[in-house]
């Protein structure tokens, strides 16, 4: 007998597995193909994407934890084909503080005991290692890896393609395409390996190289090094996510630059 409870509300798509003791409450979307673990609690006002995997003892659409909630309803939405582990926690979103709902994109591994606070918004493909801690209102774009053990500020935005190292400490924005680690969090080289397994080419790699040299390298500011990148590099879609990422930054992008990084 599977002593799950299942609020009669629930909408529950198709072949969707429901483990013994999970909870799923009566404002929830489970989308068609979706298996949730023993032990998962599904709390209200959330959306599971189609062939997702809850595993057991996560907690989807927890309250915020910020003073400011006042029981308002905000929402989760988490896309197709996403994977979160045992233990994690992907918290509901706020109106005073934040933007009203917190998102998981599709195809994200979110391992055992990580916590994505409210209001986030996680791209597609990405992966946080065993237990990050992403604070309210953070921004991570498509395909970051963010290490185990990371802690990341709210209002942070984390750039598309880049890679944290475990234990990593980000109090200010990392662009995208590259690799950061150590304490304080600083700039490590180019995400070559990533960006090759891909499928960007190596003319494109050699071009975010070279602006990253301007940018890191040249003892420029960020506003002359972004001049200086639009008016010597052509025109790509990969010059223009890092120029733009730059220019719109709030809380400003690392700023230590090492030879290396162990990972």
């Amino acid at each position: 007998m599977n002593q799950s409870y299942i609020h009669p509300q629930a909408r529950i798509g198709k072949n969707v597995t429901i483990e013994p003791f999970s909870y799923i409450a009566a404002n929830v979307e489970i989308g068609d193909g979706t298996w949730i673990g023993p032990h998962a609690t599904i709390m209200d006002y959330v959306k599971i994407g189609k062939n997702c995997r809850i595993y057991p003892g996560a907690v989807i659409g927890g309250e915020p934890q910020d003073y400011k909630f006042a029981g308002e309803t905000t929402y989760v939405e988490i896309g197709d084909n996403t994977i979160i582990r045992e233990y994690a926690t992907v918290n509901r979103g706020t109106l005073k503080s934040g933007r009203g709902t917190t998102k998981v994109g599709s195809g994200c591994m979110i391992m055992s005991y990580s916590h994505i606070a409210h209001d986030c918004h996680i791209a597609d493909n990405v992966v946080l290692v065993s237990y990050v801690a992403i604070a309210g209102v953070t921004d991570i774009d498509e395909y970051a890896i963010i290490g185990g053990h990371s802690a990341v500020h709210q209002f942070v935005r984390i750039g598309a393609h880049s890679m944290l190292s475990g234990g990593s400490m980000v109090g200010k924005d990392v662009p995208p395409f590259i690799i950061a680690g150590r304490r304080p969090l600083s700039f490590g080289g180019v995400n070559i390996i990533g960006l090759r397994r891909r499928g960007f080419s190596n003319e494109v790699i050699d071009q975010i190289k070279d602006i990253y040299k301007v940018i890191y390298h040249n003892g420029l500011n960020t506003t002359d090094a972004c001049a200086k990148v639009d008016e010597t590099f052509p025109e790509t879609p990969e010059k223009r996510v890092i120029v733009d990422f730059i220019k719109t930054t709030k809380r400003g992008i690392i700023k230590g630059v090492v030879d290396s990084i162990d990972e």
